[in-house]
């Protein structure tokens, strides 16, 4: 068996890079369960706990509930991640147009507030794009 190199257990390279991860979706409600299931599996890697891991998959899919309701039809939702020691910082974007402004008395908003350590929203013509940073309950 020959020897290989292989990222650290907690998502930073031997080099001390930070891991970044690409998903392109069709902007379908339909393939919302891959993406939480992706952003899971990269926070158990990360050993966030089950509590994390489920308020993480919660705040996932109310981000994409929101930039699927401003995305263009047959649009791709494009999702990139940066999976750092202790932390997944999630973006969720689509074409749009003609978005709407963000609107941060929605419920979603709210969940993404409460759930996420850090939450954005940039609403521009042509792109809607949303936002999250979460870290381990165990991050000292």
């Amino acid at each position: 068996m020959s020897e290989t190199s292989s990222p650290a257990v907690g998502g930073t390279t031997a080099a001390g890079r930070t891991d970044e991860v690409e998903l392109r979706l069709p902007a379908d409600g339909a393939y919302a369960s891959v993406l939480r299931t992706l952003t899971a599996g990269l926070a158990a890697r990360l050993d966030f706990t089950i509590d994390d891991i489920e308020d993480l998959r919660i705040a996932v899919s109310e981000a994409a509930a929101m930039v699927l309701d401003e995305a263009d039809p047959g649009a791709v939702l494009d999702c990139s991640f940066r999976v750092g020691s202790d932390q997944l910082a999630l973006t969720i974007a689509a074409d749009a147009q003609a978005p709407t402004a963000p609107d941060y008395e929605s419920f979603g908003w709210q969940v993404l507030a409460t759930l996420a350590d850090e939450a954005a929203i940039d609403a521009v013509a042509g792109r809607y794009t949303v936002r999250l940073v979460v870290r381990s309950s165990l991050a000292s």
